[in-house]
């Protein structure tokens, strides 16, 4: 086995991201000693209990104190508040970088809160299923998928390329971005598909001509697929919401016109719409799986699942 990439991490927050990352950082020695830290004493235990770590802190502060990397996994809203615990803590030269759904708010709440002597770079895998909690993870969950980087003017090339090294051992493929621009990619590539989950899901809940059960028992597959979405962590989905207000307010916006546009051709009949749309949007789909981000299976992929009965990541 190769020399580890570093000799200390510590991951804060320990759900579904940063559980498969314990699980991945183990799996190929990617680190010599991995600390684990949470704010519940349950889910500390429960990590504990399936061996996730080397050592188990409550304390953000103590987690930190020899780490070379420092991922924190948590609500974007409880960003701020890792950092200022953190912050005077950090030893020289250490990385410090999270996995949040929104950069630009990160780098806001963050930022100022990081010593001179390290290095803060701002990340997002992309990657992820409905689940929550450290029975959660996987070490596959981030095999292929993309993980976005969004290092502020001035940040050190050499942290960059190591915080790239390990991503790319993790499996994924990095890229780099500015933080507004990815949250403005992320907005309608993420964050718009899951509030018009929970929306559609909670329309079909409030409708009184359909019972609750009818809705479960003929549940279509995009219906199904709908429900997926709606039931990804109500915590961690209103922090983005509530983060990337500007960049979901604007895509919104663009998909109410257009579903006002939907709207018309539907009651007018404009068979030639229709077709031109549900025709130019399916070359949406081909293209995503030509780029390996899904699969061309039936069924909705469902029969790729993992043989841990995982969905594949998003």
């Amino acid at each position: 086995m190769s020399e580890p990439l570093f000799e200390n991490v510590a991951l804060i927050g320990i759900g579904l991201i940063g559980s498969s990352l314990a699980r991945v950082i183990a799996a190929k020695g990617l680190a010599r000693h991995v600390t684990i830290a949470t704010r519940s004493a349950e889910t500390l235990e429960a990590a504990r209990a399936l061996g996730l770590g080397d050592d188990y802190t409550l304390s953000n502060a103590e987690a930190v104190a020899a780490a070379d990397l420092v991922i924190v996994s948590v609500p974007v809203g409880a960003s701020e508040q890792v950092a200022r615990q953190i912050g005077p803590h950090l030893k020289p030269g250490a990385i410090v970088t999270d996995v949040g759904s929104t950069k630009a708010s990160v780098v806001r709440q963050m930022q100022p809160h990081m010593p001179d002597h390290v290095h803060f770079i701002a990340g997002h895998p992309i990657a992820g299923t409905e689940q929550s909690g450290p029975e959660a993870g996987f070490a596959e969950l981030f095999e292929g998928r993309w993980c976005i980087l969004t290092p502020t003017e001035g940040t050190d090339a050499g942290a960059i390329a190591r915080l790239t090294g390990f991503w790319e051992a993790c499996g994924s493929k990095v890229e780099q971005m500015d933080p507004e621009h990815h949250d403005l990619v992320l907005a309608i590539v993420s964050h718009l598909p899951h509030i018009i989950a929970y929306n559609i899901v909670g329309t079909a809940d409030d409708l009184e001509a359909v019972t609750k059960s009818e809705v479960i028992k003929y549940s279509a597959s995009g219906f199904r697929d709908f429900t997926r979405l709606a039931a990804s962590d109500p915590v961690m989905w209103r922090d983005v919401c509530l983060h990337n207000k500007d960049a979901i307010l604007e895509m919104l916006a663009r998909f109410s016109e257009d579903l006002s546009s939907l709207q018309r051709a539907v009651r007018w009949g404009d068979g030639d719409k229709l077709f031109e749309l549900f025709t130019r949007t399916r070359g949406i789909r081909r293209s995503i799986v030509e780029a390996g981000q899904d699969m061309d299976a039936p069924n909705f992929g469902r029969n790729a699942r993992k043989p841990d009965g995982k969905a594949p990541a998003e």
